[in-house]
């Protein structure tokens, strides 16, 4: 996938989830948000879909850097992470941020995120 990093597991849903969070958290990332879109496919328009959830992630020291580095880098935060289920397996894939960063133009930002990118592609590689 060229925007992403991507991962088929043999995991079922939710311990792919509990695998992929400690291994952000051993690169220094956390979960700061978690959408089911089932569930708001479900409310929203009633709908049943399958298991499909996106988290937002972020590693706070890089996010500090980059944010001093072009202060509206808000923008493209935090890093999402995805993970659903296709064909009797659990998919987990996360964006590449040197993609979304390389249109701010800023070298430094851009080295933050080859960082950013490093740090999830191991994330991805030992689930």
């Amino acid at each position: 996938m060229k925007f992403g990093i991507l991962k088929e597991t043999n995991y079922d849903f939710e311990e792919a989830i509990s695998k992929i969070n400690t291994e952000l958290q051993k690169e220094g990332f956390g979960i700061l948000t978690r959408i089911d879109l089932n569930e708001k496919f479900k409310a929203k328009m009633g709908i049943e879909f399958k298991k499909y959830t996106i988290l937002g992630v972020c590693n706070p020291k890089n996010a500090h850097k980059a944010i001093l580095a072009e202060e509206n880098i808000g923008l493209f935060l935090p890093c999402n992470v995805i993970v659903y289920e296709k064909d009797e397996k659990t998919v987990v894939a996360a964006i590449k941020p040197t993609l979304a960063m390389e249109s701010t133009n800023n070298e430094k930002v851009f080295e933050i995120a080859k960082e950013i990118e490093d740090a999830l592609t191991r994330v991805i590689d030992n689930l």
